[in-house]
């Protein structure tokens, strides 16, 4: 990709990490820790790599994403509105009674949401789902899923993994969001789940690993995933969680809490100034 789209996709990314503060903080509550560690892997998927359109929310032939950890919306949000789907005020009234937005991904209320997701270790499920009946119905639709490291923990995850493979899902992609954290710690303190990399080969899949914050290795990965046939791709991109506000990045409390006004005003002014400094370039 040459320059202009890649500055382009970082203020996309920044602009995703501001929506899903402005959410939080409204919503008094919310997770943002793991929200921005995601936030560069949605942009790129939302910005230039699926096939969507915000006029037509349910065609037919329309690329599908399945946030998997559900609770990790409001970064999908942010760039849900800014790509179409809804105004962006509407992140204001995250998690608020009757809103369109709510805490976790409502495929019936929201534009833009192709799964209801919550209950991890589900929605990786619905994806495979979704991804056999584009093979039955000879669609060339693809479908792609993130989720969370502490996610894989969930046994259902690799019941889905056996099932993609076992049915030779190559228009599947299933993500990683590395950040190496969740609710009570680092991962591989709760329960560890490396090496990650062999788990998913040992189950049949073409594994990608990535710096999940540089938009070259993204873009590579996809592109390698729609070249590999006969099998599904898992792309393992290492994040920082909390990335792009210096006080929440690595920090673990910041897994699933709302930023006060002083550290809303904080959050909002760094990455406000990252704006700023990709769009003057």
């Amino acid at each position: 990709m040459d320059k202009a789209e890649k500055r382009a996709l970082k203020i996309c990314a920044a602009k995703a990490r501001l929506g899903a503060i402005i959410g939080t903080f409204n919503a008094k509550s919310g997770h943002p820790g793991g929200s921005l560690s995601a936030a560069d892997l949605m942009t790129y998927l939302y910005f230039k790599e699926m096939n969507v359109d915000p006029t037509q929310p349910k065609k037919a032939d329309r690329d599908r994403f399945v946030l998997s950890k559900g609770h990790c919306c409001p970064s999908l949000y942010a760039i849900l509105a800014m790509k179409g789907y809804f105004a962006w005020e509407e992140l204001e009234k995250l998690r608020h009674v009757g809103a369109m937005l709510q805490g976790h991904p409502d495929m019936k209320g929201t534009p833009g949401i192709d799964m209801s997701t919550g209950s991890l270790g589900q929605g990786v499920s619905t994806a495979c789902g979704m991804a056999l009946n584009a093979k039955i119905d000879n669609s060339d639709y693809r479908v792609y899923t993130i989720l969370g490291d502490g996610e894989c923990e969930e046994g259902q995850v690799w019941e889905a993994a056996m099932f993609a493979a076992h049915n030779k899902l190559d228009n599947l992609v299933i993500i990683v969001d590395q950040n190496g954290l969740q609710i009570d710690g680092a991962v591989a303190d709760v329960c560890g789940i490396e090496p990650l990399d062999k788990k998913f080969e040992s189950f049949g899949f073409n594994v990608v690993k990535i710096n999940g914050h540089c938009f070259d290795e993204i873009e590579a990965a996809f592109e390698n995933a729609k070249a590999t046939k006969g099998k599904p791709t898992a792309i393992l991109a290492k994040t920082v969680k909390g990335k792009g506000v210096s006080f929440m990045e690595n920090e673990v409390d910041w897994h699933g809490k709302g930023p006060n006004k002083d550290e809303y005003e904080k959050a909002v002014a760094e990455l406000q100034a990252i704006i700023d400094e990709l769009e003057a370039e």
